[in-house]
């Protein structure tokens, strides 16, 4: 998330707290004052300002939170039934978890499941304006062969554990390819505390949502660094841990025009081999610097959680 020149970067972060808070929690009922306290702020000055930062008021971000996480449910654990999954993300009744997905995506959640292994799991590739290639998340991707083809030419995977991490970090929310801003802020920071010469030091990118699911100007993303100690923050620094996780690791040495597809491939091969998305974040964790590449690729994890 992008410090507005408004907004002072320390409200930034706070306000990143509460969002992380919310994410953590969507499952219970969110009171506001409850959501304001994580952040430090009164509940008159905490709906303002979220607003401020997020363009959003506090109960449309739950709502929508909630219906993306309900979305991402029905694409990659069907066996799930509609009850069950508005019950998973803190709808009250089915009734009103059904009229806030379809206001959303034009489709009942029987809808949308019924359709999704055709039409949301599946992309193609547009020549936009500049000959640049986009990719609009509706079509098919591939066939199922070419895409595991594809993976295993350009990848060693397997399903291991990831170890703990404890990361310093900075939000962004918006365009994916504008996080390289993030980035240069987060750099910025560290390398006066000398964080940039940590032995074995990583840069580790964190989706928070999907590009099938979420508008593009609300997608969140955390552009993090590994820590070896305890380091304080400041700013709209902060830190978080994530935790040993299960993953299917793909380790990928690609150009940056090829990560959209080493994603998808990644994701078609745990559906291929049989695995289910877990509810933590999938993140990239990134082995080189690509300016020093001969070739000028990047040698990346790419890390889907699974149960």
């Amino acid at each position: 998330m992008k410090p507005s020149t408004k907004i002072p970067s320390t409200i930034v972060t706070r306000i990143s707290k509460a969002i992380s808070f919310i994410e953590d929690n969507l499952e219970t009922k969110l009171a506001l004052e409850e959501i304001a306290k994580e952040a430090y702020f009164s509940p008159f000055h905490f709906h303002r300002l979220f607003k401020a930062v997020t363009k959003e008021t506090v109960n449309d971000f739950i709502t929508r939170k909630r219906v993306e996480k309900a979305a991402s449910f029905l694409l990659h654990q069907q066996e799930k039934t509609i009850t069950e999954v508005a019950e998973i993300v803190g709808f009250t009744s089915l009734s009103s978890f059904s009229r806030a997905f379809k206001k959303f995506y034009g489709l009942s959640p029987v809808e949308f499941k019924k359709e999704s292994p055709n039409k949301f799991s599946k992309i193609c590739k547009e020549e936009s304006k500049n000959g640049q290639v986009e990719i609009r998340f509706e079509e098919y991707i591939c066939n199922i062969q070419n895409a595991l083809n594809w993976i295993k030419m350009n990848a060693k995977t397997e399903v291991k554990m990831v170890p703990e991490m404890n990361l310093a970090y900075i939000s962004h929310q918006g365009k994916m390819d504008l996080i390289g801003d993030a980035y240069t802020r987060l750099m910025r920071w560290a390398t006066p505390k000398g964080l940039m010469n940590q032995p074995d030091l990583k840069m580790i990118t964190i989706y928070h949502d999907s590009p099938k699911i979420t508008d593009p100007d609300y997608i969140r993303m955390s552009a993090c660094m590994t820590l070896n100690g305890e380091v304080a923050t400041d700013g709209e620094v902060n830190t978080k841990v994530l935790p040993t996780t299960k993953c299917i690791v793909s380790r990928f040495e690609i150009g940056f025009d090829e990560f959209q597809q080493a994603w998808e491939t990644s994701f078609v091969w745990m559906s291929e081999h049989g695995y289910q998305k877990a509810t933590i974040d999938p993140f990239e964790i990134y082995h080189n610097n690509p300016q020093e590449h001969p070739e000028g690729k990047c040698i990346v994890d790419i890390c889907i959680p699974v149960e």
